[in-house]
């Protein structure tokens, strides 16, 4: 798999990642959102570069221009709730995309440091060799990613994968790596060490979907 770490170069990326992080600004739910769509929209300009392009010709009132334009049918898929700022920031970019949401949480059954992933909503168009955008993001265990990804096989096989991350874990990274297939690229604004004893990422910056939308009642 292909990961590439943004933020192992310095850009505006970092002070976006420093406000999702910071425990008081994040406190602003709107700003959240607004941080984690921008996110989306600098790693979906760097995915946008490892896309596939065709020459086009322009015309414009005084003649004619040439420029190269991506060629690749693309479809966004976010797993919600989480992925939704993240989503809208993809389509900010990739407006003409075709879009699939799919649910996934996680289910503890009497641990509560152990879970499954559980799929449940899913809405999707055909994927046959098409370019699958997968977002989700927080890349924790990696649990998430490989069951919507394989909640998504009925639906057709893609030409090409793009996995789409905020933060991540390593352990979770290698997880996903030994899941998916080796062509797949995986885009992440920032790597994190380690899980804690329940799955979540540390530093990390907590629940991403409580911080954008609000805390639900846990059953």
């Amino acid at each position: 798999m292909h990961i590439h770490n943004i933020s192992q170069h310095n850009s505006i990326l970092n002070t976006f990642i420093s406000e999702i992080r910071d425990s008081n600004i994040q406190k602003d739910r709107m700003r959240f959102r607004r941080n984690i769509e921008r996110i989306g929209e600098i790693l979906g300009y760097e995915m946008s570069k490892f896309l596939n392009y065709e020459p086009i010709n322009i015309k414009t009132p005084l003649g004619t221009s040439k420029i190269n334009l991506p060629k690749n049918d693309i479809v966004l898929c976010s797993v919600l709730r989480a992925g939704v700022p993240l989503h809208n920031g993809l389509l900010n970019y990739f407006d003409t995309a075709e879009n699939a949401f799919i649910s996934a949480y996680r289910h503890h059954k009497h641990n509560p440091e152990s879970f499954e992933i559980i799929v449940e909503y899913l809405a999707c168009p055909d994927l046959e060799n098409k370019t699958l955008v997968l977002a989700d993001p927080m890349l924790a265990t990696g649990q998430s990613l490989v069951a919507t990804f394989e909640a998504l096989k009925p639906f057709g096989k893609p030409k090409e994968v793009h996995l789409i991350s905020v933060i991540g874990a390593q352990e979770g990274i290698g997880f996903v790596e030994s899941h998916f297939d080796e062509k797949t690229h995986l885009w992440i604004a920032a790597i994190d060490e380690k899980l804690n004893e329940k799955g979540y990422i540390v530093p990390g910056l907590g629940d991403a979907g409580d911080l954008a939308f609000g805390e639900k009642l846990q059953q």
